[in-house]
């Protein structure tokens, strides 16, 4: 139970699956009994990209809503020295004392050094591999296992594709990106083992103009369906649109854009997190050091299925959501290689979407066109 007598899963299940507005009375009576505090949120782009920072703000605007809770926001702070300004300017001049710099370069050394000067503050990242021992107690890291998103994504790409050739356009080549794109390739080649994904790298989170070179690139390579992990997927789905390729998205829904290519996609759901961490923060609970969840803990979900998508790609996707939410899948199971022909993952062995081994990924699986 909460110091205020809510119980804290209820609350934040409320809270997170359908919106604040089934848990916004609950939390009413939380929020008087503590102080009012401010947070305060950090975009690497801006708020309005379809992508990344959307999904970012979308949770903030819904944060904004609760009772006792106050926001200050800056967008398109890049990956430098600039973030520990902007993280000091929240503190000493708006009172922030939680703060969510949401992109990945912000948190070594930027987070960690202004952690380090404001003990007082708590410190949440988007991402970061938070470590006991390593990584101060006010400090912490949270993520979703959107993967699982990805692998459903696969699923329905593997039986909308003719050519049987699928295209990624991935920015930076880190563990969660390649956990996306590893897990993208098996869903597909759980339809059809003779399906590959091309893999295109840009080197940056957003650089719109190569995003479509490598999407018309690809295009040309006879790839029928894309994905991508770009903070922006705008680009590369009206790219796919006007190439007459059919497209998965990411981040957020970006439907909109492209209503007849749009498959479906992988999307975040911050509010879950957010809610957690301010929670815990409110009732001077002790910082969740280090926040996971899936599709079941509602960290994650999926766009709905464009109007393209045949009944047995939805049916079969449908059927492995349902398994993953009562943790009967595995994506990462043996026998597993990587496309050098290595074994990652030998046979009998499973790794568990909590096992830390899979937030150090650096290969990329069997199926898989392009290198790291």
């Amino acid at each position: 139970m909460t110091q205020s007598g809510w119980n804290r899963r209820e609350l934040i299940k409320a809270a997170g699956a359908v919106g604040l507005g089934a848990g916004s009375a609950a939390w009413s009576g939380l929020a008087l009994a503590q102080a009012p505090i401010t947070l305060g949120f950090i975009y690497v782009g801006a708020k309005d990209d379809f992508g990344y920072n959307q999904a970012q703000a979308e949770a903030v605007a819904e944060v904004k809503k609760l009772p006792g809770i106050k926001t200050v926001e800056e967008e398109n702070v890049p990956e430098t020295t600039a973030v520990q300004k902007t993280m000091q300017a929240m503190i000493s001049q708006d009172g922030a004392t939680l703060l969510f710099p949401t992109s990945f370069g912000y948190f070594d050394p930027h987070m960690l050094a202004v952690a380090a000067k404001n003990p007082s503050v708590r410190f949440a990242h988007c991402g970061g591999l938070w470590t006991e021992g390593k990584h101060p107690k006010n400090t912490g890291s949270f993520f979703g296992y959107i993967d699982e998103c990805q692998y459903l994504n696969g699923v329905v790409a593997g039986h909308m594709s003719k050519s049987k050739k699928l295209g990624f356009v991935a920015a930076k080549p880190i563990p969660q990106v390649l956990r996306n794109i590893n897990s993208f390739t098996m869903g597909a080649r759980s339809i059809d083992p003779k399906i590959t994904t091309t893999v295109i790298f840009t080197g940056e989170w957003s650089m719109p103009v190569k995003e479509a070179e490598a999407t018309n690139s690809l295009a040309d390579q006879n790839i029928d369906v894309f994905t991508m992990h770009v903070d922006g997927p705008k680009v590369v789905v009206e790219t796919s649109a006007k190439r007459g390729r059919m497209v998965c998205g990411y981040h957020a829904s970006q439907a909109k854009l492209a209503p007849n290519a749009y498959l479906t996609g992988a999307e975040w759901n911050w509010v879950t997190a957010y809610t957690t961490i301010t929670e815990a923060a409110l009732t001077g609970k002790p910082h969740p050091n280090f926040l996971r969840g899936g599709l079941k803990d509602g960290y994650v979900k999926m766009s709905a299925y464009g109007p393209t998508v045949s009944a047995a790609a939805s049916k079969q996707a449908d059927e492995v959501k349902a398994k993953m939410v009562a943790d009967a899948f595995d994506i990462f199971r043996g026998p597993l290689k990587d496309n050098k022909g290595a074994v990652v993952i030998p046979a009998g062995k499973v790794l568990k979407q909590t096992d830390l081994e899979l937030e150090k990924m650096n290969y990329l699986v069997e199926g898989v066109i392009g290198s790291t």
